[in-house]
């Protein structure tokens, strides 16, 4: 099997970033799935598997975020004792990064290089208004383009209604009803990707990405599960991220189910996601009003009329307070990283 990578995406800002490493024991490659110390990368010569070399190692103890992962660009190495490493990862043009629950509260990157950010939402048994304002805030912060995809739309009677009614959580961001068991709507999250792009699928599990992988790639490449009918939740069927070539040229990448969603550094995003809530805030008297009864505030004239919702505003607020929160944490902890390491310097 041979792959052509253009039609993932390599191009020339690629080639320039891979020049540097090339070599005759060495080859460019797009990870398709990440496991423990072990890649499996996209070459013109298919999958191969690569664990990772000490290069990457010694960089990703620095910072675990850059740990090759799916989408990403990397450099194979070949050896001739037949093993085949990882030795770097190629600048990330675009990368999905949350929040993790550990305490240093760190970076995990779920799908780098991706050319839109899809939120996919199941419209049974109802859309949750608080994920999608959290995944779109993500999506916007990846410097993806973001979509909303209402998947399962065979379950619901007017599934163009409750995708307009949506298009209030995303401000311009277009909201696709999506029936992937019928084929509804694959064609065009089709034409988001393309040779060369890449779709990456954000959602709970149970939300549809795998049976919407499978439909875009006319097989069945990602196992997939029903929901369950007491309570409508999805069971965990990917448990990984894997990227998926499509016949037509271009990819999409899966990735597992998301209980929580926690936001790092994501104030740009936030305020893209909310982008009716920040432009009413511009038009507020004061520069510095907080909407908590100045004069002139435009926000408390919108909640008035019904503009906007006192969720929406809600949401928003707590959203902020939570990326403000870990922005503190995260500089509180560099602050004492680089004291640490003067007085290290100062004993030496």
């Amino acid at each position: 099997m041979t792959l052509e990578l253009a039609s993932l995406g390599w191009d020339a800002a690629l080639a320039d970033a891979y020049r540097p490493f090339d070599r005759a024991d060495a080859v460019p490659g797009r990870v398709s799935r990440a496991d423990r110390g072990v890649c499996t990368v996209l070459t013109t010569a298919g999958a191969e598997r690569a664990s990772l070399g000490g290069g990457v190692l010694l960089t990703a103890a620095a910072d675990p975020a850059r740990l090759p992962c799916a989408g990403d660009w990397v450099v194979v190495r070949r050896w001739p004792d037949r093993r085949t490493t990882c030795e770097a990862v190629l600048p990330r043009r675009t990368a999905v990064i949350r929040r993790t629950a550990d305490k240093d509260a760190s970076g995990q990157v779920l799908a780098a290089n991706v050319d839109v950010a899809a939120v996919v939402e199941p419209v049974h048994p109802e859309p949750d208004a608080g994920r999608i304002e959290r995944l779109l805030a993500l999506a916007w912060e990846s410097g993806a383009r973001p979509v909303v995809i209402l998947s399962k739309c065979d379950t619901a009677a007017e599934p163009g209604l409750v995708a307009r009614q949506l298009a209030g959580l995303a401000p311009g961001v277009p909201v696709l009803p999506v029936s992937a068991e019928r084929g509804e709507g694959v064609a065009a999250v089709a034409r988001l990707i393309g040779p060369g792009r890449t779709l990456g699928l954000l959602g709970a599990s149970g939300a549809g990405k795998s049976t919407l992988v499978n439909a875009l790639a006319g097989a069945s490449v990602m196992g997939t599960q029903a929901i369950r009918r007491v309570d409508g939740k999805g069971r965990h069927t990917t448990t990984f991220r894997a990227l998926v070539p499509l016949p037509g040229g271009g990819a999409v990448i899966d990735t597992p189910g998301l209980r929580g969603v926690g936001l790092l550094d994501a104030a740009t995003g936030l305020d893209r996601a909310f982008a009716d809530v920040t432009e009413l805030a511009a038009l507020c008297r004061f520069r510095d009003c907080s909407h908590h009864g100045e004069p002139g505030c435009a926000v408390a004239e919108a909640l008035a009329t019904g503009e906007l919702t006192a969720r929406r505003l809600d949401s928003y607020r707590a959203l902020h307070r939570e990326t403000a929160y870990e922005t503190s944490r995260r500089e509180a902890r560099a602050g004492k990283a680089a004291a640490a390491m003067e007085r290290r310097a100062r004993r030496r």
